[in-house]
């Protein structure tokens, strides 16, 4: 997901200074740059999986009116997906370097995640959809690339996990304070822009620990976090463009 534009930010050529052994961030020895863009590269594949699998169950659930009345008048199964994708992050995380079980997992649990996504979408018109689609691509690879070029001039984003992590704290807790309580057009304009910013913000944290820190046997977890990173982001801005035009 944008290393080649990575290289050719740096002045490089693509994907031969990949393979030339381009230094990921400062201090770096050969041997664990050469395993870390192996790491890289692995992590991005199974993301673009991820992507093609969702993007292919969610348009399947946009597409079928009998689905999506299925989903959507049955708050029973609804509750029940949403509690199962959150439950299952759980064994996701404890067999996360168990090979092939994490990728079962996680071969299982995506489909499964994909069909919230679905029916979120259900919700719009197919054309905010895919302008949605196309503003999250855009932020996703600006941010990416940009938090590759910054990471190799030694740039520390560690400092934002906690505050990265409270915000997040207040809005779930936000999130359920809106079921009592709804907000009016303003409120709701706010909580998603709010959202699409710290998701921007996790997905830089994220992905430069996928550059240096993760541990190499954690491809399943690296992958599963920056997934949702853009999911959430693209949830977020498609709210926006929904909201908005609602309003005009």
């Amino acid at each position: 997901m944008g290393l080649g534009g990575a290289g050719k930010l740096w002045g490089g050529g693509g994907s031969s200074d990949v393979e030339s052994g381009l230094p990921l961030y400062p201090g770096i020895d050969s041997m664990d740059n050469a395993l870390r863009w192996g790491f890289v590269r692995k992590v991005y594949g199974i993301i673009s999986m991820q992507l093609v699998l969702t993007t292919f169950v969610a348009a399947a659930v946009v597409a079928s009116p009998s689905a999506q009345h299925f989903l959507l008048t049955n708050w029973g199964l609804q509750l029940g997906l949403l509690l199962l994708s959150m439950l299952g992050l759980i064994p996701l995380y404890a067999y996360r370097q168990s090979h092939p079980t994490n990728l079962v997992l996680l071969g299982c649990w995506t489909p499964l995640f994909s069909v919230t996504v679905g029916m979120a979408c259900s919700f719009y018109p197919s054309a905010i959809v895919i302008e949605a689609l196309l503003i999250t691509a855009a932020v996703v690879v600006g941010l990416t690339l940009y938090t590759f070029h910054a990471t190799r001039r030694g740039v520390d984003f560690g400092f934002m996990g906690p505050m990265l992590w409270g915000c997040l704290l207040a809005m779930i807790v936000w999130s359920v304070v809106q079921i009592f309580w709804p907000p009016g057009p303003v409120g709701r304009t706010i909580f998603s822009l709010l959202g699409a910013l710290l998701f921007s913000a996790y997905l830089v944290f994220d992905t430069q620990l996928l550059i240096q820190r993760y541990d190499l046997d954690d491809y399943i977890w690296a992958a599963l976090n920056i997934y949702l990173d853009v999911i959430n982001l693209f949830l977020y801005i498609l709210r926006i463009l929904g909201d908005s035009q609602r309003s005009n």
